[in-house]
């Protein structure tokens, strides 16, 4: 089965929410070690619905079955803030490998970050 990814609208939503309350990480070169794990991920899920899980993920893979972490690509926070640089990723893997609606939105919540 391919991968059919589009924009997550209620993660982009989330996240502009997220920088307007000042809850973003700007340090540079942190998201390496930020980034979820399939542990804190599993941790998240203990407490909490997929939905909740989505609006982390700037991409929804609509070829992947619903209520499974298969269906959301494209970290940008750790569950706890968004981080500039894990955006600044998904932007970047976004354009390498040609998802432009996904790259475009990925950009437009790095000017909010920057701007705020």
């Amino acid at each position: 089965m391919s991968k059919k990814l589009v924009v997550n609208d209620a993660a982009f939503s989330f996240a502009q929410q997220l920088i307007k309350q000042g809850r973003v990480n700007k340090d540079r070169d942190n998201w390496m070690a930020n980034e979820p794990t399939p542990e804190s991920e599993d941790l998240f899920l203990a407490d909490h619905s997929f939905d909740e899980y989505g609006r982390w993920f700037l991409a929804i893979d609509e070829a992947a079955s619903e209520d499974t972490k298969d269906r959301y690509e494209f970290p940008i926070g750790n569950f706890h803030e968004i981080f500039r640089s894990g955006v600044l990723a998904a932007e970047k893997r976004a354009g390498q490998y040609k998802h432009e609606e996904i790259e475009d939105a990925a950009k437009a919540l790095l000017s909010l970050i920057d701007k705020a």
